[in-house]
This record gives structure tokens, C-alpha cells and sequence, in this order.
């Protein structure tokens, strides 16, 4: 059974995106899948992100809250972590475990409810790939207008394996959407949002990372 029946109400396509509504289910899955390095490797994106204390930053996509956690003590006293995404579920189950300085709210990536200029800092992870493909543009888009001018971006997406048995397997478990190469699925897209790329390259565990700026 591959991970978009497990843990969608629905059949998850790549093209159309879709919502992961079972967190608990979803947290044991990644922590299995990471085989004990989870902490190790969302720890390395927070610090490629190259959060400060102060930062208001916002999480687009944010599932369970796993890396909003990581990123609030960073941020403290003064700054502030939202977290945003489509499933009712994992917003509920991300406020239940959120730190003081963290604040979830349900919404899409494509039509964030928050000022212009909101955030010093955006980021998402794993999230691009669950948002329909003719919404993705306009996502990033959004991640730029609610950035403040000279606010940081990070993408983050997972790297399938190049081993031919390992990727057949990764496909298996996660189902189409995650299947695609990471520079395939976000293409121009940040730079023709307006974004200015910092670099980008891959990172352990099978992430790959975009880093740009709001000129």
C-alpha cells in the first residue's frame, strides 16, 4: 500500500496534489522511513535556512509541525513560527504539541491569509509535491508577496535515489507525487515568482534545497 492511501482521504495524483490527513500515522511513517535520522536531517534544513533570533517566519505546508518545533527555539524570545496547510487534522494535532511562539493555521499555499511583507522568512518542505500542479506558480508567488523585501526563502523536496531498486521501492511506499526529480517539479518557478536563487543543491537524506531572497 503506498503512503498517499494510507494517509490521504483520498487517492492522492501527482498532477492534482492532495492533503495528508492522518498525523499520527504520517509522524510514524517518517520517523520509520528516516530510520532514526529525522531530528538529524530536518535539524540540517532549519540550519540552511539560517533562521535568527527575531524572525517571523512562516511554514507553508507545515504537516504535524515537525520543523516549525525545531525552528521556534531558534527564533525566541522575539520572534515568531505560523505554520499553514490544508488538512484540518494537521492543524489540530501541530497546535496541540506547539511551542508559546508557534501558530497554526489551516489554509493552501496558494492562498495564504496574511498580509504583504508578513514574514522575514518562508519556508517549505516536502509540500510543493501536495499542491496541485497548476497551483504551484501561484504559490510561489504568494511566498513572495507575504515576504517583507530582503526576506529569505527555502524550498525543500525530497531527492529520489538514483539506485534504480531503491527508487522502485521509494515509489512503491509514496506513490507518484514524490517520484519526480526535485528540479523537474519546481523548474523556473521561484525565479520567474521574482526570487533571486542563493543556491541550491542537495542535502543528506534525500532532500534537495532551494535557497532565494525577495530582492
Amino acid at each position: 500500500m503506498g503512503l498517499g492511501k494510507l494517509l490521504h482521504s483520498h487517492e492522492e495524483h501527482a498532477d492534482a496534489g492532495g492533503t495528508i490527513d492522518h498525523p499520527r500515522a504520517y509522524d510514524t511513517f517518517v520517523s520509520i522511513g528516516y530510520l532514526g535520522g529525522r531530528r538529524a536531517a530536518f535539524t540540517r534544513l532549519a540550519a540552511t535556512a539560517k533562521p535568527r533570533a527575531g524572525d517571523r517566519i512562516l511554514d507553508v505546508g507545515c504537516g504535524t509541525g515537525y520543523l516549525s518545533r525545531i525552528l521556534a527555539p531558534v527564533v525566541t524570545p522575539s520572534g515568531h513560527v505560523t505554520g499553514i496547510d490544508p488538512s484540518q487534522a494537521m492543524i489540530e494535532y501541530a497546535t496541540r504539541r506547539a511551542p508559546d511562539n508557534c501558530t497554526y493555521v489551516q489554509g493552501e499555499g496558494q492562498k495564504p491569509p496574511f498580509p504583504d511583507g508578513s514574514f522575514d522568512l518562508v519556508i517549505s518542505s516536502l509540500a510543493v509535491h501536495h499542491i496541485p500542479t497548476d497551483a504551484r506558480p501561484e504559490a510561489l508567488r504568494q511566498m513572495f508577496r507575504v515576504l517583507r523585501p530582503g526576506g529569505r526563502l527555502l524550498i525543500a523536496e525530497f531527492r529520489p535515489p538514483t539506485n534504480p531498486l531503491a527508487r522502485h521501492i521509494v515509489g512503491a511506499l509514496s506513490g507518484p507525487a514524490m517520484q519526480h526529480g526535485p528540479r523537474d517539479l519546481l523548474g523556473t518557478m521561484i525565479p520567474d515568482a521574482g526570487f533571486q536563487v542563493e543556491s541550491e543543491g542537495d542535502l543528506p537524506y534525500l532532500l534537495y534545497y532551494v535557497r532565494a531572497t525577495r530582492p
